[in-house]
């Protein structure tokens, strides 16, 4: 099927790895994920200064403000993220929190703010959102342990605290691992939720499709306090000149 401004969808999927959204003012969207666009529309920095008084009511997210922009203006606006899924969710009076990486727009009616866990973003109140992940975003009830890699957020609830299984890291294969520097599993590490409320789970347990390693560091050092980053700094310093 070819698609024109009239045969696209308004605030649906295009297919599973596209989304049409019906621009009618402002909204926040993930730099660099604008695929193409029907009609008169214009993209900003969301630090612009015409914009302060969108961003005062909508987006509470200095460590993120560089990875969105404001589109402003009239039209039809093809948003993709490398193939991955993306899907939408519409909140009302609500609250979800979301891994950063992975919001890829949403409307001004609600308001995003920095999560107390680090690397992930909250957005409250009532409108549309649009998430990508890894595969189709299935809801489970808790109380369930997820692995960290396979969680997308988790909505109407308290945040989620860890659970080490120490039995698991104190086997021979776990201090092998360890030894080694190996990726940890979510056999050894998981994330617990108990309460009300759902948690959104991918269907994969590796991130999203064409994000590298590197992508994930520079990302997770947006929360880093700055005795951490010297430490990273050191690490980083000594392992360059041990190549």
């Amino acid at each position: 099927m070819i698609f024109n401004s009239q045969t696209l969808p308004a605030n649906d999927n295009v297919n599973s790895y596209a989304f049409c959204m019906d621009v009618r003012g402002e909204a926040f969207i993930q730099k660099g994920k604008m695929i193409a666009y029907y009609g008169a529309l214009r993209f900003e920095s969301v630090s612009a200064g015409a914009y302060d008084a969108l961003v005062r009511q909508s987006f509470n997210s200095p460590l993120y403000a560089n990875d969105f922009v404001v589109a402003t203006g009239q039209g039809k606006l093809i948003l993709g993220d490398r193939g991955n899924n993306i899907d939408s969710y519409d909140l009302e009076d609500g609250n979800l929190t979301v891994r950063s990486a992975n919001v890829l727009g949403f409307e001004p009616s609600l308001v995003c703010q920095e999560s107390t866990v680090p690397g992930y973003l909250t957005l409250l109140g009532t409108g549309k959102f649009l998430a990508s992940s890894n595969g189709p975003v299935h809801f489970i009830e808790p109380p369930v342990r997820v692995d960290e890699d396979a969680l997308l957020g988790w909505a109407d609830m308290p945040s989620p605290s860890y659970r080490y299984d120490y039995g698991y890291m104190r086997g021979m294969f776990g201090m092998a691992r360890s030894f080694v520097g190996g990726r940890s599993s979510g056999e050894e590490k998981q994330l617990d939720f108990t309460g009300q409320g759902a948690v959104l789970v991918q269907s994969s347990e590796m991130g999203l499709v064409g994000r590298s390693n590197l992508d994930d560091v520079i990302a997770r050092t947006s929360s880093l306090q700055q005795n951490e980053l010297h430490q990273l700094l050191s690490v980083i310093q000594q392992r360059l000149q041990n190549r």
